[in-house]
């Protein structure tokens, strides 16, 4: 897995690079994506094919507000 300082810079880079002032909307959703691009990891059990760490999650939180 990524570092969560590696994952934070990613989001915002995510979040930066759309267009907030007209549709603030727009950067919290590529952020969102961004979150679980950089986090998904595949499942080996059946009826499940990716999942999210919800301690990486938090991970990355901390990290965004360091930022």
């Amino acid at each position: 897995m990524t570092e969560p300082k590696e994952v934070a810079q990613a989001v915002m880079k995510a979040y930066e690079e759309e267009d907030t002032y007209n549709f603030p909307k727009d950067g919290v959703v590529a952020a969102l994506r961004e979150v679980v691009f950089q986090l998904q990891y595949y499942n080996c059990l059946e009826g499940e094919d990716f999942l999210l760490d919800a301690r990486a999650i938090l991970d990355v939180c901390e990290e965004l507000e360091k930022l």
